[in-house]
């Protein structure tokens, strides 16, 4: 087992910068997920035995109060479990004076001053087993050294606990990274303009309460880590490749987008060959659109030294991608110029 880091979930609006995780593998289904490599092989990362037990460190909150900060935890975390396709449970187990750093068999939530890491607002990390992929223990860190509150309305000029808690707590369940946002670039870094998921990995503004709510990206990613009953009857799937010159586009960033819910779901083409895969998707008509993530931190979403190709332009399907319930449309091939 060895211990893998979820760093810069969240970062300040003011900057770019994120960290990877540590041995990321990419797995092959829907969303980016957390993983890990075994024998050559790609392992999502998950929790094999729910509810995912978690303890709370009280101590050392930075002005906020001890009542406010768990029911900021407790909303964030019945938000995820609140999902109807996915079984992803949570229990609380108490309070805890351990820290989330420690590697000690349990999974722990915590204030931590860290000023070594100025851009970062929340970091998860996991001990793992990498044989299999299972998660065994995990720490959600909160960075004490910027302004946080736990407020229900939240406080101008402050960090939303309950925001960036439920972007950590889709880390500790095994979700990467989305790249459905949109971002402005100010002097000193990016400023969020509009996100469709939690996952996005840049934080809303201090003082915004707008990280609360999941979207579709979201419902569809931690279901397919811990499906429902029904969800992969009643969901269906987009597959295919990018390909530029005859060759496959790595790291290509595919989205799915359902004009008659407005709902968009995202992938990545994850390997050499330019394939992806966006499943979770409610049967209906699809635009998909292939865009390259020349306007982000690419270790957001790949690990240090990924050969991710993004010198070509925006491309598209040249059809309507109708999902079946229960099935899948495709495989398509989904053409890119480069620039």
């Amino acid at each position: 087992m060895r211990r893998l880091r979820r760093d810069a979930a969240w970062v300040r609006a003011a900057v770019t910068a994120l960290s990877a995780l540590m041995g990321g593998g990419y797995p092959a289904e829907a969303y980016l997920k957390l993983g890990t490599t075994s024998g050559g092989q790609q392992l999502g990362l998950r929790w094999t035995t729910l509810p995912i037990r978690y303890f709370v460190n009280e101590q050392k909150l930075p002005g906020i109060g001890v009542a406010e900060y768990r029911a900021a935890l407790d909303r964030a975390f019945a938000t995820w479990q609140g999902i109807d396709s996915s079984t992803v449970a949570f229990q609380a187990a108490g309070a805890t004076s351990a820290s989330p750093q420690d590697s000690d068999g349990m999974t722990t939530l915590g204030f931590v001053a860290r000023p070594d890491l100025d851009r970062v607002l929340g970091s998860t990390s996991f001990i793992v087993d990498t044989v299999t992929g299972e998660i065994v223990e995990a720490g959600i860190l909160f960075n004490s050294v910027f302004p946080w509150s736990a407020t229900a309305g939240g406080e101008s000029g402050k960090y939303d606990v309950e925001s960036i808690a439920l972007h950590e707590i889709g880390h500790l369940a095994g979700l990467g990274h989305s790249a459905l946002g949109e971002t402005e670039l100010r002097a000193g870094g990016r400023r969020v303009l509009a996100a469709e998921a939690v996952m996005f990995p840049i934080a809303y503004s201090p003082g915004s309460t707008a990280g609360r709510q999941l979207r579709a990206d979201d419902i569809a990613g931690m279901s397919d880590i811990y499906p429902g009953p029904a969800f992969r009857s009643d969901t269906g799937s987009i597959s295919g490749r990018v390909t530029m010159n005859g060759q496959g586009v790595f790291g290509a960033h595919v989205v799915a987008f359902n004009p008659a819910t407005n709902a968009l779901v995202g992938n990545f083409a994850l390997n050499s060959q330019g394939e992806f895969a966006i499943a979770g998707l409610a049967p209906g008509s699809y635009i998909v659109r292939v865009e390259p993530l020349d306007d982000a931190d690419l270790t957001a979403f790949f690990g240090e030294g990924s050969n991710v190709q993004v010198n070509f332009g925006v491309s598209y399907l040249d059809r309507l991608a109708v999902v079946p319930r229960g099935g899948g449309a495709g495989p398509y091939e989904i053409r890119v110029t480069p620039r």
